[in-house]
């Protein structure tokens, strides 16, 4: 989403070197996937559905819920080309997850798809964006930004820990943050404070859920190119792509890739990118740090972030105070400003 350093070299560079102080330790036992059922929001498309393939190809049972019958149609038709066995299974169930009711009703019907089987991993991909400047943000678009980026992942988790809590299913509840659940900029108001709520919810659950033997994560992608990621292109602000413009992103099969495979570690936070690694690793709070092969990298981190985070946000402060006068005449196309909104808007910021 961001550039922290001047060439894709040191990048390279620095990854390499993460992978193998990783691989020098010992690991704990890893999550295998094959015959579990697995749950997945969102998975008609974008990450949900990259999610879905990929563990299908390692002999998972999948239930992918979407809003759009016609899209999941196409998805089971997908994951039907990559069975590995004849006994696995592959459901999908059309729900909005915006309600309590429609997210347990959801899960209750891919439960009792599944012999009755609650799902073994709950994976909460399901989300929107819609970037737009704060004060032109109506109150639905505002109040949107907290369903489609807060709740709908929020009643999913509600739901699941109640139904493995009562049958005793010590399963996995994955929830989808974002890099900007680590920090935020200008565009972002109504999203980011919702992924931030998630970083909260995860939190929460990863100590409360212990009494159960449930475990919590929390995946934090940088920008991916999804649909989603098209469809919020649509309002985004031009400043704000502007600093995204030197984001190299991820694909959602990549990024599956990169949750798949912190869930499999058993990490609580999960990042599949350098960028937003350094900003996890300068906002950390009490998150576990894993093993010591990821202490020794979270450590090496923290160095890096507390030079590179503060070098970063001065660029897009400078970037932002430099899109003053655009973003006034912008205002005053808009009608929201009257002719002297551009002069005051202009001035020096107040201390």
């Amino acid at each position: 989403m961001f550039d922290l350093t001047t060439s894709h070299l040191p990048k390279a560079i620095f990854a390499l070197f993460l992978v193998y102080i990783s691989t020098m330790f010992f690991a704990k036992k890893k999550w295998d996937p094959k015959g579990k059922h697995v749950y997945i929001t969102g998975g008609s498309q974008g990450l949900g559905l990259a999610l879905a393939k990929l563990l299908a190809k390692k002999g998972a049972n999948i239930s992918i819920v979407a809003r759009t019958q016609s899209k999941l149609d196409e998805a089971l038709k997908e994951l039907e080309t990559l069975r590995t066995s004849p006994t696995q299974s592959f459901h999908a169930f059309s729900f909005s997850l915006s309600s309590p009711s429609t997210s347990a009703a959801a899960l209750a019907a891919a439960t009792a798809a599944h012999n009755d089987t609650v799902p073994d991993v709950v994976f909460a991909c399901a989300g929107a964006s819609k970037p737009m400047f704060f004060v032109e943000m109506g109150e639905g678009e505002f109040e949107g930004g907290m369903r489609d980026g807060y709740w709908v992942q929020a009643w999913t988790a509600w739901a699941a820990a109640k139904e493995m809590v009562k049958r005793g299913t010590k399963g996995k509840i994955v929830l989808v943050s974002s890099t900007l659940g680590f920090m935020s900029f200008v565009g972002y108001a109504s999203y980011s404070p919702a992924k931030h709520a998630l970083r909260g919810l995860a939190e929460a659950l990863r100590s409360e859920l212990l009494l159960y033997g449930i475990s919590a994560h929390i995946f934090f992608p940088p920008t991916m190119y999804t649909p989603g990621f098209d469809e919020e292109n649509k309002t985004k602000p031009p400043i704000t792509r502007k600093i995204e413009e030197t984001d190299d992103g991820l694909s959602a099969e990549a990024a599956a890739i990169g949750l798949f495979k912190g869930v499999e570690r058993g990490d609580f936070h999960i990042t599949a990118d350098l960028i937003t690694s350094l900003f996890k690793a300068s906002t950390r709070g009490n998150a576990p740090r894993g093993g010591f092969g990821s202490w020794m990298v979270d450590s090496l981190l923290d160095v890096v972030a507390l030079f590179a985070v503060p070098i970063w946000r001065r660029s897009v402060d400078n970037q932002v105070l430099a899109h003053r006068e655009e973003h006034a005449a912008y205002l005053q196309k808009k009608g929201f400003l009257g002719s002297e909104g551009s002069s005051s808007s202009s001035g020096a910021a107040s201390d």
